[in-house]
């Protein structure tokens, strides 16, 4: 019997020692399995960081060697936006009468360039192609195409800076001033279908648009400021002119606000520079802008100018025009506009004015249809002051990569 209980106990003992080497094993191959996991995670990271600085490493390779062989012109192809502006007038004064229309004292007859609306009936004003592109980390490049029926212009074609120091932007080229708050701005972006009278009798139809320089800077204020200075070769006949070298300097300060629900936009600016005489010429011009929003699509914005033109060995001139535009919601949009040219020559009238009115329909954002009544009191035709009555509809197309207009 005691025999028999200790070959027991002794096979007892060994099936424990048995048991508790095979849960020994098992842990320690589970061990081994959490290194191996271990290991190859780290190897997995390492293997990451490898090609994470491998991928940084090329990168900057890449950016400093943009013009080697390897350089790829066709991942800098520009963008592209095709224009049309079209419309149909009626007008109660002749085509070939209204094409010899004068502005007393501003402009003489017949001098009065008509590129947009220019006939009764209908009218193809222009087709513009603009051109956008990154040319390198340092420069922007932008071109205008104007297709008139009769003619080719070159809109704009000019440079931008992109990484100047201390706030700085420099543009050359050909470009439209940023003289005061509408010269800037495209035909198809204006609020209405036809030009502010005073724009038009002081700069015509294209404003100050010239080959030329400009430099802005921004200051480091909470409130925005911008201040520039450019020197232009003075093509523009209606006020300067004298071309022998270049003749234009044109100063401006520019500032805005947001109150609110409230944007708040004002300006002063001046150009210098000689006419087809010889003389002297200065104009000066101030600018305010209120935009209320409503709501979402909704806005209410009331914008005025004020220009002062002061020749050598002539009357000094002066003139305005305020607008007030409502956008009902983001397809539909009203307006009115008065404009007046107050101050004149001596024995000219100085109560030459245009009233304006426009509804709006824009069924995407890139085509709009206007419709625009105006009743103009500033012209003489065959030396006779007439009451001229126009009414304008209009459409306008936009297709292709185009940047959204400021208000």
């Amino acid at each position: 019997m005691k025999k028999t209980f200790l070959v027991t106990l002794s096979t007892t003992a060994m099936l424990f020692a048995s048991s508790d080497m095979e849960q020994l094993k098992l842990q320690l191959q589970k061990q081994q399995q959490v290194i191996e996991a271990l290991q190859k995670r780290v190897s997995n990271l390492e293997n990451q960081n490898i090609k994470r600085e491998s991928d940084e490493l090329k990168a900057k390779i890449a950016k400093a060697d943009t013009y080697s062989a390897s350089f790829s012109q066709t991942d800098f192809l520009p963008d592209i936006a095709f224009i049309i502006n079209s419309s149909i007038v009626s007008r109660n004064v002749k085509n070939s009468e209204y094409q010899n229309f004068a502005i007393p004292g501003y402009i003489s007859a017949g001098d009065g360039d008509l590129p947009f609306n220019k006939n009764r009936g209908f009218n193809l004003n222009y087709a513009e192609i603009a051109l956008h592109s990154v040319v390198d980390p340092y420069f922007d490049a932008f071109a205008f195409f104007h297709l008139h029926p009769d003619e080719f212009e070159i809109g704009e074609a000019y440079v931008i800076t992109r990484s100047l120091p201390y706030n700085l932007r420099i543009k050359a080229g050909k470009f439209k001033s940023d003289f005061g708050r509408i010269n800037s701005k495209h035909q198809h972006s204006w609020n209405f279908d036809t030009q502010p009278l005073v724009y038009k009798a002081m700069f015509g139809p294209d404003g100050i648009n010239d080959p030329g320089i400009q430099l802005q800077w921004i200051a480091p204020t909470d409130t925005y400021v911008l201040a520039g200075f450019e020197a232009l070769q003075g093509n523009n006949g209606r006020s300067f002119g004298d071309t022998e070298q270049n003749n234009l300097y044109i100063g401006y300060l520019k500032t805005s606000k947001d109150v609110g629900d409230t944007t708040l936009l004002s300006g002063a600016s001046i150009a210098h520079g000689k006419n087809t005489t010889g003389n002297e010429t200065e104009v000066y011009g101030a600018d305010f802008t209120m935009q209320t929003y409503l709501g979402a699509y909704s806005a209410l914005t009331w914008q005025s100018e004020l220009l002062y033109r002061s020749k050598e060995k002539s009357d000094d001139q002066a003139g305005l025009y305020s607008q007030i535009v409502y956008k009902i919601n983001k397809n539909y949009s009203c307006g009115f506009r008065y404009d007046l040219l107050f101050k004149n020559e001596s024995e000219q009238p100085d109560d030459l004015d245009r009233y304006t009115v426009m509804a709006e329909y824009k069924p995407f954002p890139m085509s709009r249809l206007r419709l625009q009544y105006s009743h103009d009191r500033s012209k003489m035709i065959n030396n006779q002051r007439l009451d001229i009555d126009e009414i304008i509809f209009s459409l306008n197309i936009a297709a292709g990569a185009h940047g959204a207009h400021s208000f």
